[in-house]
């Protein structure tokens, strides 16, 4: 283990016995994203809304995950918009946006971020402080948009909670289709959350065949938050779905990466043992140090499975080429399992 990563796991775990202060609280619940959410909320569904939108193909985790540690704060480097503009993917990235809503191209931009070169982070609203803002959330390697979060675009006396469920599919696929392009092909799925706190929305684009939504969406208040998951069919050979659960519900969100032959071999475990482990409120990287597998292990395991669905996919023709070499997707899949393998699923807490 690098001393890098012995430092970072011992920060860790001091951050978890940290208090928050509200003002970073406050900067966490606008800045969340697929990369830094990782801890599961532990009192509130607004907290774990705020933090925890499903979120993307290689960074973003899903509703399961909540709010970042204070030290995973730090690692995020602030950028001027200057920077923004001349960076690579920050370039890129506010292109894309002024193709797909061109009245952006006058808003200002209030906040930019980027995290070790694998994400940048930026948030625009328009000027004099107030009105429409949008943040989006950037892979730094592949380039993607993983998450985008639309605030004030609809007038402040009628929420889009207070919509008809149909005014809200269609506000929701117009972000999309600007966004993304058409979502005809998707199936779709809408419910509203149990949180006593805010009326909330989460609304599932999937592909026929797939578990996992390709684009997973909450909608609350005034704001809709879209992520770009991706989505992956579960293997036809791997039978257990749903290894992790929310809110009692199967959550199919990890299925993708933990129905892995090769991770069932190297942890010694069928998939109906490793669902019933995962249930007991253990993580993947607990389980498999009870049988002294690393958890450098299982991300290898786990990444070169995805890497070589990747690599297959893009040579039938199913996704687009990356161009990416496979030390490159290697890299880029890892902060996404290593997300995975370090969740777990809420236990009932007994009185």
């Amino acid at each position: 283990m690098t001393i890098e990563r012995k430092i970072r796991e011992h920060l860790h775990k001091e951050a978890e016995t940290m208090e928050c202060p509200p003002a970073i609280s406050k900067r966490v619940e606008q800045s969340y994203s697929q990369y830094l959410q990782r801890k599961r909320s532990e009192i509130t569904m607004k907290k774990r809304l705020i933090g925890g939108i499903v979120a993307a193909a290689i960074l973003i985790p899903t509703a399961a995950f909540a709010a970042p540690t204070l030290i995973e704060m730090l690692t995020r480097t602030p950028m001027t918009a200057e920077q923004v503009k001349v960076d690579e993917i920050g370039k890129a990235t506010l292109e894309k946006l002024y193709r797909a809503f061109p009245e952006t191209k006058s808003f200002e931009i209030i906040d930019a971020s980027n995290v070790q070169g694998v994400q940048t982070s930026i948030i625009l609203q328009e000027k004099g402080g107030i009105g429409k803002k949008i943040t989006l959330h950037t892979n730094g390697i592949t380039s993607a948009i993983e998450h985008v979060i639309q605030e004030n675009w609809e007038p402040k006396e009628k929420s889009l909670t207070a919509l008809t469920d149909q005014e809200i599919k269609s506000k929701v696929d117009y972000l999309i289709n600007k966004m993304y392009g058409n979502i005809k092909e998707y199936e779709f799925a809408m419910e509203q959350m149990e949180n006593p706190d805010q009326k909330t929305f989460m609304l599932n684009y999937t592909k026929k065949g797939s578990k996992t939504p390709f684009y997973q969406v909450f909608v609350q208040g005034n704001t809709i938050s879209v992520s770009l998951i991706g989505g992956e069919t579960t293997p036809s050979n791997v039978k257990v779905e749903g290894l992790f659960s929310t809110n009692g519900k199967p959550d199919y969100f990890a299925d993708a990466y933990l129905n892995d032959a090769k991770l069932f071999a190297l942890l010694k475990i069928s998939p109906t043992e490793l669902k019933q482990e995962l249930a007991k409120g253990k993580s993947v990287v607990e389980i498999a140090a009870s049988k002294n597998v690393s958890k450098q292990q299982v991300i290898d395991v786990i990444a070169k499975t995805q890497v070589d669905a990747q690599i297959q996919g893009e040579n039938n023709g199913d996704v687009p080429k990356s161009n990416l070499s496979n030390e490159q997707l290697l890299k880029a899949i890892e902060p996404k399992v290593l997300q995975v393998i370090e969740h777990k699923t809420e236990t009932p807490s007994k009185k």
